[in-house]
């Protein structure tokens, strides 16, 4: 009877691998949803749908971009993570959903480290730290000593409590043991506003919503967190070079699909994306919006996740934050 059993086992299991290569090889045979987890016309946004339209002749199919915004990208990665595993519905994902959302929030409908495979990581972006001319602060090392002569007598600005920009400012103070009073704003441009406007005396950002003010004089770049320069500011040194190198924070973007997906499905989809990273409009896109592209496996991907799991898990806690 035993063996019945088994024989019997192995005939199913035999089956729904078959079933799966199938459908591997027929994928996709209609259109592609991605859920965005974040407002419409937002960086993560119009990645997805300039990506996405390079995705849709690689693929073959109609690749379509929906916002679900809501919670720091909860809402649309519960959506995500209680899909249908079959390839048609998938996330652009952020630092925060894969890898800080669960230490920020006491409610999570999904468990971000069993619920979705992880695809590719798509694009990385280096946080810059930033002050206003008036502060007169021309280093990173000049901060750091401005902040440990005055502890918390400096104003940084952020997009929210939780933001990227936010944990970047944590991660600032949690290596270097100073200070600074963070002051949280409904997004990111009125954070920006205020800095351009004097209010407040620094921010952690991403480079793009920065530029056009760093380009006009009226803030100063003093290091972008990262161990390479970035190209679109070449004379701003690296965190490494300004004396602080475990300060590395980007706000990064990658695929995920939910859990149980085909691992030959995720393997196509990871090709499309290595594939689609490499056309010039692509590469033009991200040149002028201070990105670098990866395109990793989503092995590579997903021990990148976990390092940053662990990352945030001991900034956050230290710092107390919690976003609801």
């Amino acid at each position: 009877m035993t063996i019945v059993r088994v024989l019997l086992g192995m005939l199913v299991l035999g089956q729904v691998l078959g079933h799966a290569s199938v459908m591997a090889q027929t994928y996709p045979s209609r259109s592609i949803q991605i859920i965005v987890p974040f407002p419409a016309g937002g960086l993560a946004d119009v990645l997805t749908r300039t990506v996405g339209e390079e995705l849709s002749k690689v693929l073959g199919q109609p690749v379509i971009a929906e916002n679900k915004p809501g919670a720091g990208g909860n809402v649309g990665a519960n959506l995500v993570a209680k899909a249908t595993p079959d390839g048609y519905t998938l996330m652009m994902t952020s630092a925060g959903i894969l890898s800080a959302n669960q230490f920020l929030y006491k409610d999570m409908s999904f468990d971000p480290e069993t619920a979705f495979a992880p695809i590719s990581l798509v694009a990385d972006m280096p946080m810059l730290v930033l002050v206003h001319k008036k502060t007169d602060i021309k280093t990173l090392q000049e901060l750091l000593a401005a902040a440990r002569s005055k502890p918390r007598g400096l104003n940084f600005g952020s997009a929210g409590v939780g933001t990227t920009g936010h944990l970047g400012l944590a991660l600032l103070m949690h290596v270097s043991r100073v200070e600074v009073s963070h002051v949280p704003y409904r997004g990111a441009a009125p954070a920006v506003n205020d800095l351009v406007a004097g209010h407040v005396d620094g921010v952690v950002d991403n480079p793009p919503i920065l530029m056009d003010h760093i380009q006009a004089g009226t803030v100063t770049p003093l290091a972008v967190a990262a161990k390479k320069r970035l190209a679109q500011l070449p004379n701003v040194p690296t965190s490494v070079e300004a004396g602080l190198p475990d300060w590395q924070i980007s706000s990064w973007f990658g695929f995920a699909a939910p859990a149980g997906t085909s691992a030959d499905i995720v393997k196509k989809l990871q090709g499309a994306v290595a594939h689609a990273l490499q056309q010039p409009n692509i590469k033009k896109f991200f040149n002028d919006s201070a990105m670098v592209p990866v395109g990793n496996t989503p092995e590579e991907f997903a021990k990148y996740i976990g390092e940053e799991r662990v990352k945030w898990r001991d900034v956050i806690s230290e710092a107390k934050i919690q976003a609801n």
